[in-house]
């Protein structure tokens, strides 16, 4: 059996890692990275050629809506499920399924797009939610629980490469889109792509050890999680919410909104999305250090903020120069507030995983539900003005900032929402 499965390790170096196992977690690590780059990477190849598959389909922005919704649910259902597979199977198995199902997803669109099959469209985009779904609860549980176990940032780092994927499928997606290549041959490469990703992950995947073994959701489950849902954990749901609504808003209208509100060329479009990946990429890698310096909530409340004037430059913008700026902003602004939060959800030294796994849970169903309400928002007011509701949202997270504090300053035993507080021990 794998030393780091089967036994905790003999030796530990000032990290807290045993040295015997530290090779192990680098490539587990590797793993978990090579997952988020491979779904950046899909999500990516799908966004730059939707007005093309658009075009393909004959669909109007609502009609646009409804296809994406395939997307949304098979998210939804793949995320609402993972925290309890998760608990019951570990991470491994759902983070492999989460890189077979969008390679089969993808090449579904990638066969249904010219054949105008929007229904096909529509059943690859459910299995590469569904498979990303429940993949990424299991990312970021696992990427937590290797970052409390090495004392390291590993979650930013997690969603960087998230980033980084999504910046090499959209330039990419600019350069076959500029050279006029079909959707089929573009999509079939992407789908090549990402099984290489997903199959170097699947063969280094090694989940670490807990320090402290979850009681089985078997047992209480819904004292448990009642449990986990203190005022904290909500206030950084929130947040996790709003940082991931207008992430996903962005990843999913900006293309269309530079090529219906502004009448820029696809590859336009592309360019757009491409530099906001680039921008988010940057300020995951680059603000990284200033957690370290100044702590979760200031790093938040600032993200929040910036990303905001991002979000309403682009409400207000009257040209595609502007528009594409404002993009980059909003991407810089927004980079750190979801791996932040992740990160304060799973700083406990107990109850990581469930806080995760509920944390996570609502910023996904919020990345992939939003974007689909914003497409029936934007066939009656415009794109642009139904991007004031992400710019609200970040501000509601610039206020509830503080809850992202490090646990030292916070009291990890604070009672669930409308509990009485514990009687000391």
């Amino acid at each position: 059996m794998c030393p780091i499965l089967g036994r905790r390790p003999r030796s530990l170096d000032s990290t807290g890692v045993g040295r015997s196992d530290g090779p192990m977690i680098e490539r587990h690590r590797a793993a978990l990275f090579a997952t988020s780059t491979m779904t950046g990477f899909g999500i990516a190849s799908w966004i730059t050629r939707t007005p093309a598959i658009r075009d393909a389909l004959g669909a109007s922005i609502e009609a646009m809506g409804i296809v994406i919704l395939g997307l949304s649910i098979g998210s939804m259902i793949g995320i609402l499920g993972a925290g309890v597979l998760v608990r019951r199977l570990g991470t491994r198995p759902l983070i492999v399924l989460g890189g077979v199902l969008p390679v089969v997803g993808m090449l579904l669109v990638a066969l249904s797009a010219p054949a105008q099959l929007a229904a096909g469209v529509w059943g690859g985009l459910f299995l590469i939610g569904f498979g990303s779904g429940v993949a990424e609860i299991g990312l970021n549980v696992e990427a937590a629980a290797v970052e409390r176990r090495i004392g390291r940032p590993v979650v930013p780092l997690l969603h960087a490469c998230f980033s980084l994927g999504t910046v090499l499928g959209g330039v990419a997606g600019i350069a076959v889109t500029a050279a006029r290549t079909p959707v089929l041959a573009h999509l079939l490469g992407a789908t090549v792509v990402m099984a290489a990703l997903a199959a170097f992950a699947a063969l280094n995947l090694r989940p670490v050890p807990r320090a402290a073994p979850e009681a089985s959701s078997a047992v209480a489950p819904a004292p448990r999680l009642r449990a986990v849902l203190t005022v904290q954990v909500l206030l950084i749901a929130v947040i996790t919410l709003a940082m991931a609504f207008a992430e996903g808003a962005a990843s999913d209208w900006l293309p269309l909104l530079m090529t219906t509100d502004h009448g820029a060329p696809e590859a336009v479009g592309s360019l757009v999305f491409t530099g906001f990946a680039l921008a988010m990429f940057v300020g995951r890698t680059a603000g990284t250090p200033l957690v370290a310096r100044f702590g979760r909530a200031p790093v938040v409340r600032v993200c929040a903020a910036v990303g905001t004037v991002g979000v309403l430059l682009v409400v207000v913008s009257p040209s595609p120069v502007l528009t594409a700026a404002a993009a980059g902003v909003w991407g810089l602004g927004i980079a750190l507030g979801f791996p932040l939060a992740i990160s304060a959800a799973g700083d406990h030294p107990t109850d990581g995983d469930r806080r995760v796994s509920v944390v996570a849970t609502a910023g996904y169903i919020a990345f992939l539900a939003g974007p689909p309400a914003l497409g029936f928002l934007g066939e009656h007011l415009g794109l642009q003005a139904a991007m004031l509701v992400p710019a609200a949202l970040l501000v509601v997270a610039l206020l509830a900032a503080p809850a992202t504090r490090n646990r030292t300053t916070l009291d990890v035993r604070e009672p669930p929402v409308g509990a009485p507080a514990p009687s000391a021990d």
